[in-house]
């Protein structure tokens, strides 16, 4: 009776873990797209609202769910509460809440470069900047995508299968 109820318990963990690494694959390309979906917004508000950025960070935040309304919420924070530059607060949320997301080391590199260029150029400039990240997050969203469609079914049931391996090793 104990042998099953711990095989029980091994398979229900393993199997929990297989579905937890399959969600972090299904979670990449969602967040790349509402991270896509930020940017447009921003150039909207840079180009045609003549908005601040600190006003449009904090609009965006309103828009978006966590952990990227986080960040846009900190940014706005920073920019309007403290002495810092436009690219250090960008920095400074992004290291913030990128433990928090799914996303990969390429997508911080192409945010913190898209940090390092926000706010220094006028709007036709900015709006390059932003035509340029974007292209790279599609670059990216298309390899999540490919990754997710590859694996996340091989995940779930690798959690599976080897939770039965253990379970015949322990027998």
């Amino acid at each position: 009776m104990v042998k099953i109820f711990g095989a029980i318990i091994i398979i229900i963990a393993t199997t929990w873990a297989g579905f937890e690494a399959a969600r972090h694959l299904n979670e990449r390309p969602r967040q790349l797209r509402q991270l896509k979906s930020a940017l447009q917004s921003l150039e909207a508000e840079i180009m045609y609202g003549h908005t601040p950025l600190h006003e449009a960070a904090r609009r965006l935040a309103a828009q978006l769910s966590k952990p990227l309304s986080t960040f846009f919420e900190s940014f706005a924070k920073k920019l309007t509460y403290s002495e810092t530059t436009v690219k250090d607060a960008w920095e400074q949320s992004l290291k913030e809440i990128w433990k928090m997301t799914a996303l990969k080391q390429g997508e911080f590199e192409i945010m913190k470069q898209f940090g390092e260029t926000l706010g220094r150029h006028d709007r036709t400039s900015q709006q390059k900047q932003i035509m340029l990240t974007l292209a790279h997050l599609e670059r990216e969203e298309a390899d999540a995508y490919d990754k997710q469609t590859k694996y996340e079914k091989m995940v779930k049931s690798l959690g599976f299968l080897s939770g039965l391996l253990l379970i015949i090793l322990l027998m």
